[in-house]
């Protein structure tokens, strides 16, 4: 993460923009700022705000009345899980030294916070605080695979392929691109997780909902969603707790994080207003189900460029997150006939491709963005991100097929026909979520 923000400080001062960081957490003497503590703890609460409740209710208004509950418990008990897990392992690999294999994974050497005190700190943060705003991520990214499954998977396939997940895909992942890896080696542009959130997820996903197979009745007799206002309060969830998502990776309370916030909303709002217009043209009327996931999909295309590109990059980038991944959910479901139920692929996979490529054209001063990294240009940055973008989809696809195969031998993959009839509520949790 360190490399991560000296990079981007080598960003901002090629491209005379050393104003807009004037309390960069680099502290040379190893003291803790407060400034930035404190963003940092508030980015943390925000991050797991998305989570907890924001994901859930998003989700969870998406899905049949009788399986809300299951999808409120997924994203509940992964929180959970990844918690402990990134506490036993999960962060040293992700951002420990590595040793001879750093370039691939961070080791075991800060398993279980080993070394890790009050006084310990991460540039200008405690380290601490550093753990617990990265461990909001690692919650986070699985949890959006819940979107892929809903309806039909076997609760305990959920805990063992999330496990499995974490520590062999997202961790060494966020190591290749924030750790130090090899990626960041190569001056990847993702400043707040278009790869190793939205790229692995979607990924992920879309493997998921192949292995599983279609809800019963899909494409053509799905049952609509059952509570299109929760879906919203859980998108506007979504979108406040990705202040902190953005804006926190900028790890200082600066102009850094300000523009990254910036940016984050603009996007967003011009999503909204695309996928709306959209929707409007070829349907006739404008949802609020369309409008609130055009919303979404804006917020995980601008990620990976928060820290890059300036405000007419946003409105750009709001304009083709509505376009392109409008059709994305089109393409997969009507003709492709996959049944990627909340459209995780789509909206997040496809976004977060997406924002990631476009950083290397909108980072370009010339169209309002901070510069490049010493020695690079549009072309070989843009050659960096693909590289990125190829090798990261590579490698989880297959690791998560490998998971998949494990998961199925051990626990089991989808539910029975009659207890999808039932509905996961009563048949997985022996619970209801409406007693009417």
């Amino acid at each position: 993460m360190l490399r991560r923000l000296i990079a981007f400080r080598s960003v901002l001062l090629a491209s005379g923009l050393a104003v807009l960081t004037p309390t960069l957490a680099l502290a040379q003497d190893g003291g803790v700022n407060g400034a930035n503590t404190a963003w940092i703890l508030t980015a943390t609460a925000l991050v797991l705000f998305m989570t907890l409740p924001g994901l859930a209710l998003f989700y969870g208004g998406l899905v049949r009345s009788n399986n809300v509950l299951s999808v409120l418990m997924h994203c509940f008990a992964i929180a959970c899980l990844v918690s402990v897990l990134w506490l036993v392992a999960g962060y040293s690999i992700a951002f420990g030294s590595g040793g001879a294999l750093n370039q691939w994974w961070g080791g075991l050497d800060k398993a279980m916070l080993a070394g890790v005190g009050m006084d310990t700190t991460s540039g200008d943060l405690p380290e601490s605080v550093f753990f617990m705003f990265q461990m909001t991520f690692a919650i986070i990214t699985p949890a959006l695979i819940v979107g892929a499954y809903p309806e039909r998977i076997k609760f305990g396939a959920v805990l063992l392929f999330t496990a499995l997940w974490l520590l062999l895909v997202y961790a060494p992942v966020t190591h290749w691109v924030w750790g130090g890896g090899w990626l960041a080696d190569r001056n990847v542009m993702d400043f707040a997780g278009g790869l190793v959130v939205h790229a692995t997820a979607g990924t992920a996903a879309i493997v998921l909902a192949l292995a599983l197979g279609a809800r019963k009745g899909f494409p053509g007799d799905v049952s609509p969603p059952h509570n299109p206002g929760m879906t919203m309060i859980g998108a506007a969830m979504l979108w406040v707790g990705w202040y902190g998502f953005n804006g926190g990776s900028a790890l200082a309370a600066d102009g850094a994080a300000g523009m990254a916030i910036t940016v984050t909303h603009i996007s967003a709002a011009t999503a909204a207003l695309t996928w709306m217009l959209v929707e409007w043209i070829k349907l006739g009327k404008p949802s609020l189900i369309g409008t609130v996931t055009g919303a979404i999909a804006g917020l995980a295309t601008i990620t990976p460029a928060s820290g890059f590109i300036g405000p007419v990059g946003a409105l750009a980038y709001g304009i083709v997150a509505g376009i392109v991944c409008y059709i994305a959910v089109q393409l997969i479901k009507q003709k492709l006939k996959i049944d990627d139920s909340l459209d995780v692929f789509a909206v997040h996979g496809v976004g977060g491709i997406l924002g990631t490529l476009l950083a290397a054209l909108f980072a370009s001063p010339a169209l309002g963005g901070f510069g490049y990294g010493e020695g690079m240009t549009m072309t070989s940055q843009f050659t960096v991100q693909v590289i990125g973008v190829v090798s990261v989809v590579a490698y989880t696809a297959i690791v998560s097929l490998i998971i998949i195969k494990v998961t199925q031998a051990v626990a089991g993959l989808r539910s029975s026909e009659e207890e999808e009839t039932m509905g996961l509520d009563l048949s997985e949790h022996g619970e209801r979520g409406y007693s009417l």
